[in-house]
């Protein structure tokens, strides 16, 4: 989504902020701005279209100077994509900077009330937050900071915010303030740093402090003043982010995408020496997880996207090595369609940002319903991972790329392990996941297949189906999300028996099918299926376990598990969608209109 950065300290800050900006691409984005004021010669508000790198280009030869300041890259939610609805918005008479993640619920009836007779210049709600602000200093003659608490009350119930506001009168002091949306402060002996995602500014600093709900924070480059709700002043301790900043850059890979694919099989063996000890026992897990799961009565795994799609998965494990029945639900439509619960309910969240509103949502409303919650997550200190009772890591690293991978294949591993913790499987999980990493890798590196595979089947194409049966039917649905997310191929990924109930009227000559089979007991049934849309004219692409793989197979996995297959089924259309991308001309790591981290509802 929306990104923020924001930098006041004793050097020039514009290329802190432009690179920071940079770093935040990954989340989506349509248009981004900044805002940096000297304190002498002026200020300086440099707002484009497109990318960051427009922006860089725009800022050229404006002389801009100062040790204050803050930028923004924005993903529309109200107004078009245009310059004058991109971020920072300026107050009417030029004083006050806002940028603005998340969105204000009721800024219409905030503007119909207040700005009658104030000249707007775009159809965003964040100009009607720092013109709220700027009325406010000015009639009722309050403090900036006063000003910004009282428009900040003013904002409905289910708004979402994360502010930065730049005083001109004020030019080194910046005042942050977030509700819903995640908002880091950075310290350093350079100065004071905001952002909405660490990785941002990590070039900066490594020690952060989190901004909590309903929080403003008054920072200038020495020192940081915040303030709990109620106005009065707090301290809290920065916490220690151990990311190593060249783990956000692609290195010699074209796309992080593709180097996202690479990492997989590292990232289970870094999962695998956590979470087991030398004798295969599981550790890091804590007892009352694992205590608080055996009195459950029924598991709830609450997910979005492809996280929910690993849930899917998930599923099975728990169901499987524990015997306690379990459900996977969309975290926006639990959120106001909430089930009838059993009585003994135990949640599980699953999200690669831990900052997922719809989740979030969720997990509040749990939580005051009072069962017990644990997040899984790639982000620790996240807000999913910080509100739940319990939180475990993926352990994935930085993912940039929109289209999720590595922390998809994390998630499972994690699920997998949580599920015999809590359980028991009937083979040694420790021994079979060191099997999983080699053999990914061994299907990692057979990317001239997968070319191949996307450029036959593909080319010219605009729709195509995964079908598959069981925990393939699961992994069908993330690898057509992937190559819709992507290559904007309009893919469709069900249960394979489906097919007769209406989905094959849609076979034409050449329709491209992706057929996975792993699992062996229902491995006969989709062959029929297959036959019935070859014989249809469809293409098919049949991806197989090597038990179950007949001569003419499109590509043979190797052999592990049967159910720890999904690990390795969704590789190859992990990268049948990056190839079939790259065929098209498109931007792998950017699709449009898509953000990595989905933090309005």
């Amino acid at each position: 989504m929306c990104g923020i950065v924001g930098f006041t300290g004793v050097n020039q800050v514009l290329p802190s902020l432009l690179k920071g900006l940079e770093k935040l691409e990954y989340r989506g984005y349509d248009s981004a701005g900044v805002y940096v004021n000297d304190g002498e010669k002026g200020d300086f508000l440099v707002k484009e279209k497109g990318r960051v790198a427009d922006l860089e280009r725009a800022t050229e030869g404006k002389g801009i100077e100062g040790t204050a300041g803050i930028a923004h890259t924005r993903w529309a939610t109200h107004g078009g994509v245009s310059v004058e609805n991109a971020h920072p918005h300026m107050s009417e008479d030029g004083r006050f900077y806002l940028v603005h993640n998340g969105v204000i619920e009721n800024y219409e009836a905030l503007r119909d009330q207040y700005l009658q007779g104030v000249q707007l210049h775009s159809q965003t709600d964040t100009e009607i937050a720092v013109q709220l602000i700027d009325k406010f200093s000015k009639e009722n003659h309050l403090s900036t900071f006063d000003a910004f608490r009282r428009m900040i009350s003013l904002l409905d119930g289910n708004s979402a915010y994360g502010f930065l506001l730049m005083d001109r009168q004020t030019p080194n002091l910046m005042y942050a303030a977030k509700k819903k949306s995640p908002l880091l402060i950075g310290v350093s002996e350079v100065g004071n740093v905001v952002t909405s995602d660490a990785t941002a500014m990590l070039d900066v600093t490594h020690d952060f402090i989190e901004l909590m709900d309903g929080e403003i924070a008054v920072i200038d480059k020495q020192k940081i003043d915040l303030f709990d709700p109620n106005g009065k002043q707090i301290t809290r301790e920065a916490f220690h982010l151990d990311i190593d900043a060249s783990e956000t850059d692609k290195g010699i890979y074209p796309y992080y995408m593709l180097k996202e694919v690479d990492e997989q099989a590292i990232v289970a063996r870094t999962l695998s020496q956590y979470y087991f000890d030398d004798e295969g026992q599981v550790q890091n897990i804590a007892p009352e997880i694992i205590e608080a799961m055996q009195a459950a009565d029924r598991i709830y795994i609450v997910a979005a996207g492809t996280s929910y799609h690993a849930g899917l998965v998930g599923q099975r494990y728990f169901e499987q090595w524990t015997q306690t029945p379990t459900e996977v639900h969309i975290s926006s439509e639990f959120a106001y369609e909430q089930p009838l619960l059993s009585k003994k309910p135990f949640f599980i969240f699953l999200s690669q940002s831990g900052e997922t509103a719809d989740s979030r949502e969720v997990l509040d409303n749990i939580t005051k319903q009072g069962y017990p919650t644990l997040t899984i997550a790639n982000v620790m200190n996240s807000t999913l991972t910080r509100e739940a009772d319990f939180a475990l890591p993926l352990l994935a690293g930085p993912e940039i790329a929109v289209a999720s991978t590595k922390a998809y294949t994390a998630q499972i591993i994690v699920t997998a392990i949580l599920a015999a913790a809590v359980g028991h499987t009937p083979f040694d999980l420790k021994n079979e996941l060191a099997k999983v990493a080699v053999e990914m890798q061994v299907i990692i590196d057979q990317k001239d297949t997968f070319k191949s595979i996307a450029e036959s089947a593909l080319k010219h194409r605009r729709s195509a189906f995964y079908i598959g049966r069981g925990l393939d039917a699961a992994v069908a649905v993330e690898a057509a999300l992937k190559l819709k997310e992507i290559s904007y191929v309009q893919t469709e990924g069900f249960a394979a028996g489906e097919l007769k109930h209406g989905t094959i009227s849609l076979i034409e000559e050449g329709t491209p099918i992706f057929a996975l089979l792993t699992q062996a007991k229902t491995a006969g049934l989709v062959r029929g299926e297959i036959a019935q849309v070859a014989a249809r004219g469809a293409n098919t692409v049949i991806i197989a376990a090597k038990t179950l793989a007949k001569k003419d197979d499109s590509f043979v996995l190797p052999g592990v598990n049967e159910l720890l297959m999904p690990l390795l089924t969704v590789i190859p259309a992990q990268l049948i969608a990056y190839y079939a991308t790259l065929d098209r001309g498109l931007d792998v790591d950017r699709p449009r209109n898509l953000a990595k981290s989905v933090t309005v509802q």
